[in-house]
């Protein structure tokens, strides 16, 4: 198994060794960010989206996950988890593919060339079929609102919170805390 983990660390160096704004989880290969730009010549234009990438123990025979952290309006990526919805990650993968051709051609024809017969988001699907006038006011809406530089460090900011809050774990083993949680669960139920 040293092939795989040999291609992970390639992969990372050369994503890190690009253009791309690169950000690693507690100095872990297999889990990542990346600043990622909307598409020239696109309603995604001028955006700006934080990309979390998880690469499997099995990488490059199986393939990453990818999901958008800020939100994007799109028919093939979930608005509220940013699962990407994507047959050439999700079913005809291959070893052939890395790190780059995700960002560079898989992620880029993605917004160029939506697939709303496939969607994971009903509302962009629908919308674009409809409405593509009015679907591609809503893609630049959330642009503005969700997909700003300032909003994608703020979704730094919060992934980075919720790190810390997903790894103490062991809040609930102190004596101390557990009095704490009972007190906020009954101002919960005051509310």
């Amino acid at each position: 198994m040293a092939s795989p983990r040999r291609r992970i660390e390639t992969d990372v160096m050369k994503m890190l060794m690009s253009d791309y704004e690169v950000t690693l989880v507690n100095d872990n290969m297999q889990e990542f960010y990346v600043r990622f730009k909307g598409p020239a010549e696109t309603p995604f234009e001028g955006g700006v989206w934080k990309v979390h990438v998880e690469l499997p123990d099995q990488y490059p025979y199986k393939s990453p996950s990818i999901g958008f952290v800020n939100r994007i309006f799109h028919p093939n990526i979930d608005e509220l988890s940013g699962s990407v919805c994507l047959d050439v990650i999700n079913q005809t993968w291959s070893p052939m593919f890395d790190m780059i051709n995700i960002f560079e051609v898989f992620l880029p024809q993605l917004l160029r060339y939506p697939n709303p017969s496939d969607p994971l988001n009903g509302e962009a699907a629908a919308l674009m079929l409809r409405e593509p006038k009015s679907y591609e006011q809503k893609v630049k809406e959330y642009v503005q609102k969700y997909a700003t530089k300032n909003a994608a460090d703020e979704a730094t900011n919060e992934t980075g919170d919720e790190d810390d809050l997903s790894s103490v774990g062991s809040y609930g083993d102190d004596d101390d805390n557990d009095d704490d949680d009972a007190q906020a669960t009954g101002q919960m139920d005051d509310v």
